[in-house]
């Protein structure tokens, strides 16, 4: 048994997380601790104290007495507002802390991309257009090349967690573009999990979604792989498409 630990700001889409420990089909099981969100707020100052370590470090205990063997900083926007660098602090105190593999949201995209060796990105964001920015800024600090944001402008996960099926859809549609290898869909919030397969098949490339890279990010931290083509082309054993030259 693999078990993975997720902490997770608030209540918003986290049942997405029972929901892919299903398509999994494995020995796997997702832990999910709710930490304190603070203000629900699309904000960068918000979204710092949202990250901070001491809310991080208050969850961490339950995840530890569970078993867990890796834990992810379930959160997009409140890992990658800290920059490149303070990320990267960010989930080092956290790996103190619980003692174990840790790592976030805004890494698990990053490692997603490089591990379907895509080099062009459309990032359809939830957030207002300066924190989208902001995550783009992110990609590009990691590698990726980002052809174009399209941000929706929320401001509250707790309204992010009522979109549906159609709306998702249509977010990843208006910012695909014809010269991106792929569509990423950050923010935790957002309930994708049972859309990958369509999404995919719709828009004819990869669809990184935030849950789903968190997932594959616990797992890849514990060293485990999972097919599972329900989940989209980063958890099939190949990439579904390699990015042209």
């Amino acid at each position: 048994m693999t078990s993975l630990g997720f902490l997770y700001p608030g209540h918003s889409a986290e049942d997405d997380y029972p929901r892919i420990e299903q398509l999994l089909g494995s020995d796997i099981r997702l832990d999910v601790v709710h930490t304190d969100i603070g203000e629900d707020a699309h904000r960068v100052d918000a979204l710092l104290e949202m990250g901070s370590a001491d809310r991080l470090a208050a969850g961490v205990g339950e995840l530890r007495m569970g078993g867990a063997d890796s834990v992810v900083w379930a959160c997009t926007s409140g890992s990658f507002v800290y920059g490149w660098e303070g990320a990267h602090e960010q989930v080092r105190a956290l790996a103190r802390t619980a003692g174990l593999p840790a790592s976030s949201t805004s890494f698990a995209f990053v490692h997603a991309v490089q591990e379907l060796g895509l080099r062009r990105v459309a990032v359809g964001a939830t957030y207002p257009d300066d924190v989208a920015e902001l995550f783009a800024e992110f990609l590009r600090a990691g590698g990726a090349e980002v052809t174009g944001v399209r941000g929706a402008g929320i401001i509250t996960a707790a309204e992010v967690g009522t979109w549906d099926e159609k709306e998702v859809h249509a977010l990843a549609r208006e910012a695909d573009s014809p010269d991106a290898d792929a569509v990423l869909l950050p923010d935790t919030a957002l309930h994708t999990a049972a859309h990958i397969e369509t999404l995919e098949r719709e828009l004819g490339k990869p669809v990184l979604t935030a849950n789903q890279v968190t997932v594959w990010e616990g797992l890849r931290l514990a060293d485990r792989r999972v097919n599972a083509p329900r989940l989209g082309a980063l958890f099939t054993r190949e990439p579904l498409v390699q990015a042209s030259s």
